[in-house]
């Protein structure tokens, strides 16, 4: 684990938005056009406060997305100017909170602030740790060639390229046939690579959900990579948990 548990959490949801660009999706479409589908977004990382759901909200939580978008890619020392600036905009007030099932953790806006305000402030706290840390390499756009989405590293060895198997997948066979081959058998080692720390995000993810505070038993035997992570309690900034 690189970053407290409620800072990846942040930053794992911060790729989810921003990866919302019509250059970035499956579909290929900008898939945050309607209150709908922002909404849809919400539930799936269990946002709670206000949720107006009407058009103002959505464009300003848009403009948050191009804002973060910018941000995700800044050097560390102009991305302090910026998290320093979302931080003072809000007067933004970080406090311990604990609540529901959860442990101590960071709020730092009121609930009832705008959501697209709430958001800023979480991915900046979120920020405050990636900076400390002086990490910021982990926080990279993909790399291939016709994909606009951005990633966060969280594998070990900082050797995460892309931000979806299927960018890793597409890129890999593009090499290959460049090579004028096309390799029998299992997949290339750099998207098994790309396919064990999604797996691994989602399964370290969704245990924090189910298992609250409890600790985590390892299984009998063979655990995985994913299984053998420490427990860690689910936390929140804005009164968000991750998605099951």
């Amino acid at each position: 684990m690189h970053f407290a548990p409620d800072t990846e959490d942040t930053l794992s949801f911060t790729v989810d938005l921003m990866n919302t660009v019509a250059g970035a999706t499956k579909s290929g479409v900008d898939e945050l056009a309607s209150p709908v589908e922002l909404g849809d977004l919400l539930r799936r990382w269990q946002y709670s406060g206000r949720i107006d759901g009407d058009d103002l909200e959505l464009a300003e939580v848009r403009a948050t997305r191009a804002r973060l978008r910018r941000v995700w890619m800044l050097g560390r020392s102009d991305a302090v100017v910026e998290v320093n600036a979302m931080l003072s905009d809000a007067r933004a007030l970080p406090q311990l909170v604990r609540h529901d099932a959860l442990d101590w953790h960071l709020h730092a806006t009121d609930p009832e602030a705008p959501l697209a305000e709430r958001i800023r402030v979480e991915v900046a706290l979120a920020l405050v740790d990636v900076i400390r840390s002086d990490e910021n390499g982990r926080l990279r756009a993909c790399a291939a060639d016709d994909c606009d989405g951005l990633l966060l590293d969280l594998s070990r060895n900082g050797s995460k390229r892309f931000c979806s198997v299927r960018c890793g997948n597409r890129m890999n066979m593009v090499a290959f046939r460049g090579r004028g081959t096309v390799p029998p058998g299992p997949p290339p080692p750099a998207q098994n690579e790309a396919a064990e720390a999604e797996q691994t995000s989602e399964t370290y993810r969704s245990s924090r959900i189910t298992a609250g505070r409890a600790a985590c038993a390892l299984p009998p035997s063979a655990p995985s990579r994913a299984e053998r992570a420490p427990h860690v309690t689910a936390r929140t900034v804005a009164g968000r948990m991750p998605p099951a």
